[in-house]
């Protein structure tokens, strides 16, 4: 059925005042949003933070406890008088990096070559006198080969480079080997406004390496794999763009 034109006219004019009361107030909350200061959100459930999922972690390999009637010690239980550091699959250890390393390589090298070669003709099969009539003035085959070359080459190359990383990551012992070193592994992401921070670190290290905190130094981790990077507004800025890398690859020059 077909409405008259007053009412169609009347229902534009509530959709339009509708459209421009929601965009008022949206405009309303953003300017509050930026004069007033952030508040702090309600308490939540912290496994919310962490994931929707369930944390899935090594496991060390469960061990029977025997009853002990009448002990005020239970078997396995941890005490001062036992050794707390990590030894086990599961274990949590402090790993502390510090990287302070610095390079200086400078080299020069020059060479210089001199060359030359000279060779007579005496004799061309007789035809040293049908050229010497063919050719006016006085024509000589002699020398009949002559080289000479002479080539240089300079290069001076010089390298300096110093780095310095100071971070601490924990990690968890993944694995032990047979002959009783332990695999580590562990991460750690830090996210401040749009910018992300992740730090990797990975290795093979000695029970006789952890220090009695707990921690260990990161010189004493065999093959170790230590990554530092980011992700972001600021990385995304002073990353490359594909067109330059594409660029770089193929241009001959």
């Amino acid at each position: 059925m077909r409405l008259p034109t007053g009412v169609t006219a009347m229902k534009k004019t509530i959709t339009t005042g509708a459209g421009l009361a929601a965009l008022m107030l949206g405009g309303c909350a953003g300017l509050s949003e930026a004069v007033a200061p952030p508040q702090l959100t309600a308490i939540q459930n912290p496994a919310t933070f962490a994931s929707s999922q369930r944390v899935s972690m090594p496991l060390p390999t469960p061990i029977v406890e025997t009853a002990a009637p009448n002990s005020l010690w239970r078997t396995g239980a941890r005490s001062f008088f036992n050794d707390q550091r990590a030894s086990k699959i599961g274990d949590i250890l402090t790993v502390n990096i510090e990287i302070a390393d610095s390079a200086q390589l400078k080299n020069t090298s020059a060479r210089s070559r001199t060359s030359s070669t000279d060779t007579s003709l005496n004799a061309a099969l007789g035809l040293e006198d049908m050229i010497t009539k063919a050719l006016p003035g006085t024509p000589s085959l002699s020398p009949g080969v002559d080289f000479g070359s002479t080539s240089a080459s300079n290069g001076t190359g010089s390298v300096n480079r110093q780095e310095t990383v100071n971070l601490t990551v924990a990690a968890v012992i993944t694995d032990i080997l047979p002959n009783g070193n332990m695999v580590i592994g562990g991460s750690q992401e830090v996210k401040i406004n749009n910018e992300l921070r992740e730090l990797l670190v990975s290795g093979v290290i000695r029970p006789e390496d952890v220090a009695s905190d707990n921690t260990i130094a990161h010189t004493k981790i065999a093959e170790a794999r230590i990554s530092y990077g980011g992700r972001g507004d600021i990385s995304a800025v002073q990353r490359d763009k594909y067109g330059k890398l594409i660029y770089d690859q193929i241009t001959p020059f």
